[in-house]
C-alpha cells in the first residue's frame, strides 16, 4: 500500500473537518493533531488556513467532476447522463448522511467575507450548470428544445433545490421529484 503524502494528508483530514464541523469552528491545531504531523510540516505546505480552504475546495471540486464522469463514463445519451447527474446528486447527499453541499455550506459560512473562496464556490457552481447546458445542447441536437439555456437553468435550480431540500429534510426523495419533472421537460 502506498503511504500517503503529508500534503495530501493534511488536506483530507482538514476537508472533512471543514466539512463535518465547518470552517470557522475548524481549528489548526485540531488539524495538526488529527493529521498526526508537526505544525512545521503544515506551514511547509500551506501559507495559513485560508491557503488549505482553498486547497480544500479545489480538491472537492475536481473529486465532484470526477465522480460524474465515472457515474456517466458508459452512458452516450444526453438525456440518460442528465438523469445520472441527479442520482449521483441523490448519491452524493446520501453518502454524507445529508450533510448538504460543500460549496453551498462554505459560502454560507464564510459570506462574502473571504472574495476568493465566494468566488470559487460561484465559478464551480457555473462549471455545474455549463455542464448541464452542454447537455441539454447536445439532447437539444436530436429532439427540438426551443431555449436550451432557459432549460438548463431550470434543470439546474431543480437540483440545488433538492440538495437543500434534502439536507434540510433529511431524506433524498426531493430527487426523486425532480428526475420525473426532468424526465418530462426532455420528452
Amino acid at each position: 500500500m502506498k503511504k500517503e503524502k503529508v500534503r495530501d494528508r493534511i488536506i483530507r483530514v482538514a476537508s472533512d473537518l471543514f466539512y463535518k464541523q465547518g470552517f470557522n469552528s475548524t481549528g489548526i491545531n485540531q488539524i495538526i493533531a488529527e493529521a498526526d504531523i508537526a505544525i512545521g510540516s503544515l506551514y511547509n505546505h500551506f501559507s495559513s488556513k485560508n491557503d488549505l480552504l482553498q486547497a480544500y475546495l479545489i480538491k472537492q471540486e475536481s473529486e465532484w467532476f470526477e465522480g460524474f464522469e465515472n457515474s456517466t463514463s458508459k452512458i452516450s445519451d444526453p438525456k440518460e447522463k442528465l438523469l445520472t447527474l441527479i442520482d449521483y446528486r441523490k448519491k452524493l447527499q446520501q453518502t454524507s448522511k445529508f450533510a448538504g453541499c460543500h460549496f453551498i455550506k462554505i459560502v454560507s459560512e464564510i459570506g462574502e467575507g473571504n472574495p476568493s473562496v465566494s468566488g470559487f464556490a460561484l465559478q464551480h457552481k457555473e462549471k455545474q450548470k455549463d455542464l448541464i447546458t452542454a447537455l441539454v445542447k447536445e439532447y437539444g441536437i436530436q429532439r427540438q428544445v426551443s431555449d436550451p439555456d432557459l432549460l438548463a437553468e431550470n434543470i439546474f435550480l431543480l437540483i440545488e433545490g433538492a440538495v437543500v431540500t434534502s439536507t434540510i429534510r433529511r431524506q433524498n426523495d426531493s430527487f426523486d421529484q425532480v428526475k420525473k419533472i426532468v424526465e418530462g421537460l426532455l420528452p
